[in-house]
């Protein structure tokens, strides 16, 4: 609709031009009602279209103006309780959305407090929104920052990529893993840590000493014929307890599922004494790497000594940087030493055992002096003799062994 008097209502514009952007909320409404009391008729249409305040603004500040005599002068502009609320208040449960969305999709270096999310802001805007989480992106930028989480630089970010079923790697060992613990069934990750020369060798960090009196060590840290610590760990997810074995011979799988039956003898059972079912994510490779038989022989023979069911999700190859022991205990190992030579296996138990976090993590270690001979064969019979079944879903990365009455 035109105007009857577009001078005047061009001289509203632009007195409104002038001074809206110092003016508050209260003050832009007074303002817009003042000049539509003076336009007389037709006046609330006219200031509404040079300002492009709403009519209903208009008219509360109308009101205001005829009350303006009774007002208290205050600094508020709102009432109380005004505004909109933040968006984690109005919907409490859109930051547990985003954690379980993120759970699987997170990357970083394991030893940085820092991490990032191979889902970008806007996919998870839409993901959230699918969910029924009413939300846009710069609010999941702020929420990612609350969150802990930062927007890095490319740094080995693809490992794996190559593979087409790595993403959904993930989101099956992300939904086995809720699965199980929802049922109260133990889930760990496990690992062997790098092996660690034994002795007064550098250990890489810093520590703080008084001024020249920092640690000496040996110029050449790649001597043969030194012993070795071969640390390797079982971290509960659920409990946030880790345990480690230090060997002193070699990686084998044998030593790897050794060290998982010692967790389930010292912890796990205390832990967990009604469970029938144990959930094992692990590396694609090393001695307990899909392709390694003595790995499934020797869980099957864990599995009939323990009458445990056992569960396997390994990760995709060239993803070891994304298991969880690696972000949640064996980073915080390597902070908790770095900077000391590691002059004996007792001293590398110790510093493995005293390791804490503020989130409460625990770990127990001890030595483990077997003799675990590298390069055992396992006869395609005894492979035969596993009792396993292969998952419909990439059966080589993921399957489940049964425990039996007597060994097989």
């Amino acid at each position: 609709m035109s105007s009857k008097y577009p001078a005047r209502e061009e001289a509203v514009r632009g007195r409104f031009a002038r001074i809206s952007p110092s003016l508050d909320e209260r003050e832009r409404r007074l303002f817009a009602a003042n000049e539509a009391m003076s336009f007389g008729f037709g006046g609330l249409e006219a200031v509404q279209r040079a300002t492009g305040l709403a009519k209903s603004t208009i008219q509360r500040g109308k009101a205001e103006l005829a009350e303006l005599d009774r007002l208290v002068p205050t600094a508020r502009v709102r009432r109380p309780g005004g505004g909109r609320k933040l968006v984690e208040t109005a919907d409490p449960g859109i930051v547990p959305a985003l954690r379980s969305m993120l759970e699987s999709a997170t990357r970083g270096d394991p030893e940085s407090p820092l991490l990032w999310s191979s889902k970008s802001a806007s996919q998870l805007a839409v993901s959230l929104n699918a969910a029924g989480h009413r939300i846009k992106k710069d609010t999941v930028l702020r929420l990612l920052h609350a969150e802990g989480f930062t927007l890095q630089a490319p740094r080995k970010t693809l490992e794996g990529a190559d593979h087409p079923d790595r993403d959904a790697q993930f989101e099956l060992i992300n939904e086995t893993v809720k699965r199980f613990q929802e049922n109260g069934q133990p889930t760990i990750s496990v690992d062997t840590k790098k092996k660690e020369l034994v002795g007064e060798y550098k250990n890489g960090g810093r520590e703080w000493h008084s001024k020249g009196e920092g640690p000496e060590v040996l110029t050449y840290d790649f001597p043969n014929g030194v012993p070795k610590a071969v640390p390797y760990g079982v971290y509960d997810m659920a409990r946030n307890t880790g345990w480690v074995s230090v060997g002193v011979s070699g990686d084998t799988a044998e030593f790897a599922v050794a060290t998982i039956g010692r967790w389930w003898k010292e912890m796990g059972k205390a832990a967990y004494p009604d469970a029938t079912d144990l959930m094992i994510t692990a590396d694609g490779g090393g001695s307990n790497g899909y392709r390694v038989r003595l790995w499934r022989l020797m869980l099957q023979k864990f599995a009939n000594e323990s009458g445990l069911t056992i569960t396997v999700a390994h990760l995709p190859p060239g993803t070891s940087k994304w298991n969880k022991i690696e972000h949640k205990m064996f980073s915080f190992i390597s902070m908790n030493w770095r900077g000391r030579p590691l002059v004996s296996y007792e001293a590398i138990v110790q510093l493995i055992g005293r390791t804490r976090t503020t989130k409460g993590l625990e770990i127990r270690c001890e030595l483990d002096n077997g003799e675990y001979v590298k390069g055992r064969k396992v006869t395609d019979e005894e492979l035969a003799a596993i009792d396993i079944e292969y998952d419909r879903i990439h059966g080589a990365w993921n399957y489940t062994i049964y425990h039996s009455r007597a060994d097989k």
